[in-house]
């Protein structure tokens, strides 16, 4: 070969070489391109896991769904109750507080002013609808122990009477996870958070659902320690409906008996749920941080 072919030859393979990793390195970043734009979104949502059975339901669903199971708590009434009340929401409503329906239904139970539910103003308050619903459930004798469906159509006198009975999976495993029956069973997925409450709105919505509990906290340069102190028989209730609500309070972490619940954590798509504190945990409290606003 002479002289002049060989060094020909050597640029041809060095223009070669060349094109071939630029072509490879433009694989690699259109994969990564492709693979980032097209990767699925964040799951938002909230599950109850109670023994083998997992269900799903959206946030504004949960949050609705803890605030029906604190009311039974607060009353005193079991989780059955709460079973059943969140059973006939989810077959009414899909547990949406909406202001429509059938003739003149409103409401998460859709109740009619019509059947002296109430005014339809009452109705859509969802403290009153829920509370008007259990008003009438402990008026049916032995609802505990009667099927769910039963009980939910006494109350309601539906005109599809079987309906309630498909929802009842669901609705024990977020009733048993929202009355406290079933610790650390509440997980919530969500998308990051932003200083939209304060520990004040706080303490309202827990009293209007669980009664006063006194409510201490401390701010710091990103987020406010919130404590709540509750009974023994309350703390996962607390914790739970907590993780419940944290989208509307800005909430980004819970803690209760030596676990705790990161929302960040689950923002990595790992679905991280209750994890272990790392140390132990304050007796009786539930403790909260919430966003708090950058410093101006």
């Amino acid at each position: 070969m002479s002289r002049k072919r060989g060094r020909a030859l050597l640029a041809w393979l060095t223009v070669t070489a060349l094109a071939a990793a630029l072509l490879i390195a433009g694989g690699v970043w259109v994969a990564g391109y492709f693979r980032d734009s097209l990767a699925p979104p964040l799951a938002i949502g909230c599950t109850a896991t109670v023994g083998t059975g997992t269900y799903r339901l959206a946030v504004d669903q949960t949050e609705n769904a803890a605030l029906i199971s604190a009311l039974s708590v607060q009353r005193g009434m079991p989780a059955r109750a709460a079973s059943i009340a969140l059973a006939t929401s989810l077959q009414e409503s899909k547990l949406r507080n909406i202001d429509y329906g059938d003739l003149d239904s409103v409401g998460l139970f859709q109740q009619r002013p019509s059947q002296e539910w109430g005014t339809a103003e009452q109705i859509m308050d969802p403290v009153y609808s829920a509370t008007a619903f259990y008003n009438v459930l402990e008026k049916v004798p032995g609802y505990v122990d009667m099927p769910l469906n039963d009980a939910a159509q006494i109350v309601q006198r539906s005109g599809f009477p079987q309906a309630y009975a498909q929802h009842e999976g669901l609705s024990r495993a977020f009733a048993s996870a929202l009355t406290g029956q079933s610790p650390a069973a509440l997980n919530c997925t969500l998308a990051p958070a932003t200083p939209v409450g304060t520990p004040k709105t706080l303490e309202a919505a827990l009293d209007a659902v669980l009664g006063p509990l006194p409510v201490t906290s401390t701010a710091g340069e990103s987020s406010t320690t919130v404590t709540v102190p509750v009974p023994a028989t309350m703390g996962w209730e607390v914790a739970h409906w907590s993780v419940a609500n944290a989208q509307q309070f800005g909430i980004t972490k819970v803690s209760y008996d030596g676990r705790r619940w990161d929302r960040d954590a689950n923002n990595n798509g790992t679905n991280a749920g209750w994890q272990s504190a790392g140390t132990a945990a304050e007796p009786r409290h539930v403790v909260l941080s919430m966003a708090a606003p950058p410093a101006p």
